[in-house]
């Protein structure tokens, strides 16, 4: 399966699914309090950097809680004396299609945004194959029930200069792949991002 970089699987016209996270060196995307607290960017190179990678995303699957997270940007344009880079991302977050995945949210918070209750693998197919751009994954129960569907493209990661010990891993337990490393990018804080091709189950 050979991928090109604006989102699309060379000779299909199936959008590339991407799971993408912060995750600390010792592979968690939260802490075992449920804090993300310590992949929050704090340097502007990382912050310009990704910010200008992750809004190719036009449309985004986000479980509960990184949604709720996510929330933050629907409002940060309101917030007194941001620089620009912050307004351009949270323009493009409020103008992309979000699908939260939620047994327990009553109705979203944010504009264009609806609640599915249930992940629907037909239905994710489907979007992949009349998607115009990338689609993105965030939340490591979401993530995993896509990539156990076989619907995940490609995994992204910020390799966040910590080891936290413990809490909710990025990979899910019990799925074997087969990686390609196709971009790496290394920052002057010590964080590291990494882009890799999924070419199949491990054999």
């Amino acid at each position: 399966m050979a991928l090109n970089r604006d989102g699309y699987i060379w000779g299909t016209c199936m959008a590339k699914l991407i799971y993408m996270m912060n995750i600390s060196l010792d592979g968690y995307i939260e802490d075992e309090h449920g804090s993300f607290d310590w992949g929050a960017p704090q340097d502007e190179e990382v912050h310009t950097w990704i910010f200008k990678h992750v809004s190719s995303f036009r449309t985004c699957l986000y479980g509960r809680k990184v949604y709720e997270m996510m929330l933050y940007w629907e409002t940060a344009h309101t917030i007194p004396d941001q620089p620009q880079f912050v307004l351009d991302f949270a323009r493009q977050w409020q103008a992309a299609e979000k699908i939260v995945y939620s047994r327990t949210l009553a109705e979203p918070r944010s504009a264009h945004t609806r609640i599915e209750r249930a992940f629907d693998p037909d239905a994710v197919r489907n979007l992949k194959a009349n998607a115009v751009h990338a689609i993105a994954v965030a939340g490591p129960e979401l993530a995993a029930q896509a990539i156990q569907a076989g619907l995940v493209d490609e995994l992204q990661m910020r390799v966040c200069p910590v080891v936290i010990g413990g809490g909710k891993r990025y990979f899910p337990s019990g799925v074997r792949l087969d990686l390609e490393l196709i971009e790496e990018q290394r920052f002057r804080n010590g964080e590291i991002f990494l882009r890799y091709a999924v070419r199949g189950p491990s054999k």
